[in-house]
């Protein structure tokens, strides 16, 4: 597997200063998803054995997972109810009694995350104008697809020209991968206490995987 180059996005100025350790990762893949191999699937398995109840229920207390945790508090969020990344895996793993293959994006999002406890989000890069980065909202925005306006300075990942993306949730309807997108964006949502050498570790693993 390929390792895909790492480029830094950006994070408006005032939210660099607020929230210290903020940043985005970004990582293309010239491919988009589709069916899984036999590989990637049986990657999940042996993961799925490795990933045990009792070690999905301790996870929020290590270091990376709980650097989420205290973000998602700072930005209004209660990680009990909207649960990281991270830990909506490792829930879903509890609730099926292991990782289901979804497809290749997803099987290495997956894969990625849970092996390194970082967040990560994929994009259509043909959707994409310029370099994203993170910012607030300003009156009037929204996401493609959906009817009602976002809450001024809601934190959003956001191109060039408008908001992809909540931080951490909802895209916008027409960035999404499918079988017919050329090339992937990967990007990496660091924050405070979230090592750089995991971040790029997150990329490499997931982009290696799409990219085959």
């Amino acid at each position: 597997m390929s390792e895909p180059a790492i480029e830094p996005g950006w994070v408006a100025p005032e939210l660099s200063e607020e929230f210290p350790g903020l940043g985005l990762r970004l990582a293309v893949v010239d491919r988009g998803s589709g069916r899984s191999p036999r590989e990637v699937k049986e990657r999940l398995r042996i993961l799925s054995d490795r990933f045990a109840g009792a070690q999905a229920i301790n996870m929020r207390h290590q270091p990376i997972p709980w650097a989420y945790r205290v973000f998602y508090r700072h930005i209004g969020l209660d990680p009990d109810e909207q649960r990281t990344p991270v830990e909506e895996l490792a829930l879903e793993r509890m609730r099926r009694g292991g990782f289901v293959s979804q497809g290749l994006l997803e099987d290495a999002l997956t894969i990625a995350i849970i092996e390194s406890g970082v967040a990560l989000r994929a994009f259509d890069a043909a959707r994409v104008a310029g370099v994203p980065g993170v910012r607030t909202t300003v009156a009037g925005e929204q996401l493609e697809g959906r009817p009602t306006e976002l809450p001024e300075g809601t934190l959003v990942i956001a191109d060039d020209e408008r908001p992809l993306a909540l931080l951490f949730g909802a895209a916008a309807s027409d960035t999404g991968v499918g079988r017919r997108t050329s090339s992937t964006m990967l990007i990496a949502i660091r924050v405070g206490g979230v090592p750089e050498i995991a971040v790029e570790e997150a990329l490499w693993l997931a982009g290696g995987i799409v990219a085959g």
